[in-house]
This record gives structure tokens, sequence and C-alpha cells, in this order.
């Protein structure tokens, strides 16, 4: 699911974006990758990561989600520095929002993280979806696995081509490999919980 990193201030989303540039670099550097061995094992031009390195780009969380692929890590380890620490505990009020897969960082529905620092063996989001929301024009893969439980509203999740209906209560798993894409059909925000496993090699 995919859109920009967003935050309360344009000041702190500068902040954010210039952490995350230069979290990508170092990682980057670490593993000996140039820019263009970068770009193929993520599948992005070396000019999208060059900008996202500089700070000048606000990433789509798909882009995010390449990049890390591309360096072996789970989604959050772009965000974290080594010395940073979390509790386990994620207040309401305190959840970290990136958007959702094909949504722009204006967008009503809702994405945000529940896991406290993304660095473990699963990533949860909380994801709050608009009547009409549909990512079909941009299907989604990657490596791991994905679970998702509608808690209340109405989903269609496509896999590869095919629809699954979802309600209140019903849930889903599938490989993340298969191109998936999610509509909301209904007349109601549809609310969920998806699960997924952190990139790795």
């Amino acid at each position: 699911m995919e859109s920009d990193m967003t935050d309360s201030t344009p000041e702190a989303l500068a902040s954010m974006l210039g952490a995350v540039g230069s979290r990508l670099r170092s990682l980057r550097k670490e593993r000996g990758f140039t820019l263009e061995r970068l770009g193929e094992l993520s599948g992005l031009s070396t000019g999208i990561i060059s900008q996202v390195e500089r700070g000048l780009a606000n990433p789509s969380f798909t882009t995010l989600v390449q990049l890390a692929h591309g360096l072996g890590i789970p989604v959050g380890g772009l965000f974290q520095t080594e010395e940073e620490t979390r509790p386990p505990v994620v207040r309401r009020s305190e959840r970290r929002r990136l958007g959702g897969h094909g949504v722009d960082m204006n967008s009503e529905s809702v994405y945000e993280l529940l896991t406290p620092d993304l660095s473990g063996a699963l990533e949860v989001t909380w994801v709050e979806t608009r009547p009409g929301h549909d990512t079909s024009a941009t299907p989604f893969t990657h490596r791991g696995e994905e679970v998702g439980v509608v808690l209340s509203g109405r989903t269609h999740v496509y896999l590869d081509g095919v629809r699954y209906e979802l309600g209140p209560g019903d849930s889903i798993r599938y490989p993340s490999t298969v191109p998936h894409w999610y509509v909301n059909p209904g007349d109601e925000v549809c609310t969920a919980i998806w699960v997924s496993t952190p990139p790795s090699w």
C-alpha cells in the first residue's frame, strides 16, 4: 500500500527527508553500492535515488520499499540511526503516518505505522481508505508475505487480477510477490490492519 511521507509542518518534513537521505547514502556506501548498482537492485532510476539521498524528493512508500529491498533491510531501517531506540508501545497520537499505496500526501486516506521502530520481523499498518480509493493503476509487488483484516467497511483485494471481497471481520493472506492492488467499492471508509514481513535476503 503506498504514498508520500507526511508530517505536521514543512520544517519537520524537510528534516525527516534529510535524515532519510543521509541514512540511505550511508547504507548504500556501507555496502559498496554505486548509485547505478542500487538502481539495478531496487528498480529505481539513479536520478530518483540521488534526489532522495540529497533530501530533495518526497518519496512514496513504494519508493521507500524498493530502496529497502535493494539494500536488503526493513523499510524502517531507512528511518533509524544506529543508536536510536524506541519504547515497545506506540500511542495512538504518536503513530508515524506514511500515507498509502497510490495515495498522495493530501489524500484523506490514512496509513499509520503501528510498530515502534520497523526493524523487527513484522511491519504493521493501520489503514483507512476512503470510498473510491483505487490503486489498480500501480499494482504492487515485493518480497515477503501480507495479511490483512478488515475492521469496518468493505474492500476489494486483487491478486494478479483475481478479486477478493472483504467485509468486517474478514481476513486475507497472500505472498507479496503476486501483483496486488486495492479498491474501496463502498460508500464508507474501510478500516483495516495490514501485517507484512520486511524485506530480507
